[in-house]
């Protein structure tokens, strides 16, 4: 199957990932050991049955509620994933149904009832979608963190188990190639707390006034938060 520039750009690139948050240390240990060599699957195929035969490849120990994290984008687009491959992959995907948190800038993801308008423009609401900040958020400990001893993400994000990550990669101007790095780290955070932490904007201040002078430094504090989300069960 050819696959036109323009075809790829427009579909978005695409990455899938998968991790089970309930077991902290085979993660870990899994983390650990890719630091020095990943294991990458790519295919050509850009449709459902290739993106079902990629997680196959990556779903060993996803067990229990899997949430399904993207970005469910602004209202009409065009930066979104193919609603088609999104649907086929979580219709396959047992106890599952797609997550996503609210913005920190003021737009139509900012509150939950414009987010979930949003969710219906944009026809993610072929499976529940849970808001995992709807009801607040909870600190969970990063360790070794350089940047974040703790992190505020949204507080359903407890309630899974597992998490698949499906990215769209994207450019910022000032902060670099985002991708599923990003989707977790600042995804799972809270809008109203931790995206604020993320960014380096201060409590007191209007995120508005500060979104592009620390953008740079909030995108290196990425990993941290990340491990952050890999770890939040430790000790459960």
């Amino acid at each position: 199957m050819k696959i036109s520039r323009r075809s790829f750009l427009k579909g978005s690139a695409l990455a899938l990932g998968a991790v089970a948050l309930g077991d902290f240390k085979s993660v870990g240990s899994a983390v650990i050991a890719g630091e020095n060599k990943s294991q990458v699957f790519f295919t050509k195929d850009i449709s459902v049955n290739g993106l079902l035969r990629i997680y196959s490849q990556i779903n060993q120990g996803m067990t229990g509620k899997i949430g399904i994290k993207l970005h469910t984008g602004e209202p009409h687009g065009p930066n979104i994933l193919l609603r088609e491959m999104v649907k086929g992959l979580q219709q396959h995907v047992p106890n599952s149904n797609l997550v996503e948190t609210n913005t920190l800038y003021i737009g139509k993801r900012y509150t939950t009832a414009d987010h979930r308008e949003t969710i219906r423009i944009n026809d993610w609401d072929f499976c529940p979608v849970d808001i995992m900040d709807e009801d607040g958020a909870v600190m969970i400990p990063v360790k070794g963190g350089k940047h974040f001893k703790e992190m505020s993400v949204g507080k359903h994000m407890l309630d899974y188990d597992s998490m698949v990550v499906l990215t769209h990669f994207k450019g910022h101007a000032s902060g670099g190639f985002g991708g599923s790095l990003k989707n977790i780290a600042i995804g799972c955070a809270d809008g109203p707390i931790g995206k604020k932490m993320i960014h380096g904007a201060p409590v007191q201040l209007l995120y508005s006034n500060r979104l592009w002078i620390n953008i740079s430094g909030g995108f290196s504090k990425s990993p941290n938060i990340r491990g952050g989300v890999y770890g939040r069960r430790e000790n459960q």
